[in-house]
């Protein structure tokens, strides 16, 4: 359950926040959903706040939210744009053919193209952290993208491996996808302002 004021600010000036997410905040309210980001974050602030960009519920991280209207176009513009610079780190089970690269693949969403993920659930599972720069915003790209390189974000049911992932929840307690915005470079009085966090999953060790 998340409760009032518990939402970090790392930054903030006349136009937006800097914010650290936490994990399984919704950004969005809804139907059913009793606690959101922009809901529970302007209560906080004591004034309504504008989502600028959105990470999906179990990420967690850095996160800009706008303090007018106006400011939010501009930040959604900039967001989006190749200006800011977006870096994550994902906990997946697997290994990438190579330590470093660009991915470069089509993603076709709506379930036109998915990847075949090998079935068998070995004894032992491989875990890698990989750290990835983000240059466009499309839904579930990171984690798309991973799963086609057969190396999917851990807990990530809806693109990785189901069978795995019980694993995952029974013997390591991971009940969510393990992703996380841990860097982020944006543009402030005309000079690059970076903003970092520590990555969450250091307490998984891997191989």
């Amino acid at each position: 359950m998340f409760r009032m004021n518990t939402i970090p600010i790392l930054y903030d000036n006349d136009e937006i926040f800097v914010i650290n997410k936490p994990a399984g905040l919704p950004v969005q309210g809804g139907q059913g959903i009793k606690h959101s980001l922009d809901v529970d974050f302007s209560e906080q602030v004591g004034h309504k706040v504008y989502l600028v960009h959105r990470l999906d519920k179990d990420t967690c991280g850095l996160m800009i939210v706008a303090k007018n209207p106006v400011a939010a176009n501009k930040w959604t513009k900039l967001i989006g744009s190749k200006i800011a610079k977006k870096e994550y780190v994902a906990l997946c089970v697997g290994k990438m053919k190579s330590k470093s690269g660009v991915i470069k693949e089509k993603l076709v969403q709506h379930g036109q193209e998915k990847s075949e993920l090998v079935d068998d659930v070995q004894k032992e599972i491989d875990f890698s952290q990989i750290r990835l720069v983000l240059e466009t915003g499309r839904m579930h790209q990171i984690r798309i993208h991973l799963a086609k390189q057969n190396c999917p974000i851990a807990g990530d049911d809806q693109h990785g491996n189901f069978k795995i992932n019980k694993l995952l929840k029974k013997h390591f307690k991971i009940k969510r996808f393990l992703l996380a915005s841990v860097r982020l470079t944006i543009p402030i009085n005309e000079k690059d302002m970076v903003f970092e966090i520590e990555n969450p999953f250091l307490e998984y060790e891997i191989n």
